[in-house]
Formats: structure tokens, sequence, C-alpha cells
């Protein structure tokens, strides 16, 4: 099998699965969001008991007490996570509202002074966008989350769709590339 008849395969099963994970993310985007901090929570429970094993092979010194209080936090981290996913999702969406209006304004001061390139109308608009972002985060960070869950199924979706139609046509150019038997009498 070349190269090019499992890559077609492939990248229809990624686009039907980008379908599928895209329609249930939009369909239940609290679901999805839910399932979203419960999986980061269990990997920052492996994370933090990962840390916590070096701390306790490490030789002493700095590296053990940033490897044991890293591991400690993952594990207070992986507990609300998985334990309390609504709050962390919410704290989530706090931190990134917060990180969007520090930016924006980063932005519109680094624009100002001329330290971007390009268009200062596109800076100062892409500034703009970053702090209306982060004070709607900020305002209502539930509804900010869903929106989130439901902003990730859609991307999902329209990747699926391209990676089933790049898969298709590659499968239609193999299918075009094939030479044809000869027909016997």
């Amino acid at each position: 099998m070349s190269w090019l008849e499992a890559n077609w395969k492939l990248s229809v099963m990624r686009g039907v699965l980008g379908i599928v994970f895209g329609i249930v993310a939009m369909v239940w985007p609290v679901e999805t969001l839910v399932t979203l901090v419960v999986l980061w929570g269990i990997w920052a429970l492996v994370d933090g008991i990962s840390a916590l094993a070096g701390a306790f092979r490490a030789e002493g010194g700095l590296a053990t007490t940033v490897l044991a209080l890293t591991g400690v936090l993952a594990l207070v981290v992986a507990f609300f996570a998985i334990f309390r996913p609504g709050m962390t999702g919410t704290a989530l969406t706090w931190l990134l509202g917060i990180w969007l209006i520090v930016r924006g304004v980063i932005d519109a001061v680094a624009t100002i002074a001329g330290y971007l390139p390009g268009s200062k109308l596109l800076s100062f608009l892409g500034a703009g966008l970053s702090i209306v972002a982060g004070v709607i985060f900020v305002a209502n960070p539930g509804g900010a989350a869903v929106a989130v869950a439901f902003w990730v199924g859609l991307i999902a979706l329209l990747w699926g769709v391209v990676f089933l139609v790049v898969g298709l046509i590659t499968r239609s150019k193999l299918d075009d590339a094939q030479p044809v038997a000869p027909a016997t009498a």
C-alpha cells in the first residue's frame, strides 16, 4: 500500500472524527466543556504525580523544591478540574479574559509607541477586539466558556469537512491514476 493510498483513508477518518466531535461539541457545549476540563484535570494529575516522583529522585536543592511545588500545585489543580469542572472552567475563563484585556492594552500601547509593524489601524483593531473579548469573558465567564466549547466544535467540524474532502479528492485522483487492466476475451 503506497503512502497516498493510506493517506486518503487517514484523511477521511480524521474528517469523519472531526465532524462527529464538532457536532457533539456544538450540540452539547456544556458537556463538552466539562469533559475537556476533566480530561485536562487528568493530565494535570499525571503531571503532578510525575513532578513529585521527580522531586523524590532529584539530588536536592532548588530542583527538588521546584519539582515538589510544581507537583503539589498540579495535584491541587487536578483535584478541582476533576471534581469541580464547572468552577475550574469558570476560573480558566476568567484568566483568559484577564489575559485578553492585558494583551489588548499592551498591543494598543505598542501600536501608539510604534513598536508593532504594519497597519496601525489593524493593530488597533486587533487590540480592541482582544479587550472586548476579554471584557465579555470576565463579565460572563460561564457563558463565555460554553461559547468557547461551541466555537471549538465549529472549528473541529470545519476542519473535519476539509480533511474529508481532501481524502475523497485524493482517493478520486488515485482511482484516475490506476492503470486499467486489459480485458480478456
